[in-house]
């Protein structure tokens, strides 16, 4: 057996058993094996060994990835995303984790207005203030979840967050809490959504505990990077 697809293997078990722990269906929980400078012989490895959502940070290494790789899986952008690469990020995701703008929001639905589709995207919200990090401040989540239902093209499917690197895992909880409270809050503003977009490979336990519906996963799967 290859080493990716052990570590595939090993990985599914730790979500299993994290969502047993706490009462869940381990089919509620989502992969996306962050493949960002992973190289395509590889990606293609983690597919053949069960992988069906890839994770990619930058336009333009993923644009690469997805001819060669084709559309044999989901592709899903995770990393910060900027106008000017809206119109090649509507063609090539099914999916954006980190809509963070009004303006933003409007760019991607006037460029997927232009290409006749539609496109699920997420709040990515900087739950940590890091001023470092991407993502749109908690108390503006209200009024940009707001605009996205009014814009045709765009389905908000949940929120997404990153926090700080923390060596325990359990350092991360605070920050997923959160995450499902503002989720809960929107639901209750009658913004629908279902999805929480949190846990990387240190720590998609916790955020499993914690709710997550999808966790990003890469060093686990593909080994560190280089």
């Amino acid at each position: 057996m290859s080493e990716i697809k052990e570590n595939l293997l090993r990985v599914m078990e730790r979500i299993e058993k994290a969502a047993r722990k706490v009462g869940r269906d381990p089919n509620e929980i989502k992969l996306v094996a962050v493949s960002k400078t992973v190289e395509a012989a590889r990606i293609k490895e983690a597919i053949g060994a069960g992988v069906s959502i890839l994770g990619e940070n930058y336009i333009q290494e993923a644009q690469k990835k997805i001819e060669e790789i084709g559309r044999l899986v989901s592709w899903h952008f995770i990393g910060h995303l900027q106008s000017n690469k809206v119109k090649y990020a509507i063609r090539l995701f099914d999916m954006i984790h980190s809509l963070d703008s009004i303006p933003l929001a409007e760019e991607l639905n006037r460029r997927a207005e232009q290409a006749n589709q539609a496109i699920k995207v997420m709040i990515e919200v900087n739950l940590s203030k890091e001023a470092a990090k991407f993502g749109a401040d908690e108390e503006r989540v209200l009024s940009l979840a707001r605009r996205i239902q009014n814009l045709n093209h765009l389905f908000l499917e949940g929120l997404m967050t990153m926090p700080p690197y923390f060596d325990s895992p359990e350092m991360s909880r605070p920050y997923y809490i959160a995450l499902r409270a503002l989720k809960e809050r929107m639901v209750k503003e009658r913004i629908p959504m279902k999805d929480l977009s949190m846990g990387m490979s240190n720590d998609f336990e916790i955020a499993i505990e914690e709710g997550a519906t999808y966790v990003r996963v890469g060093t686990a799967i593909f080994g560190p990077r280089k």
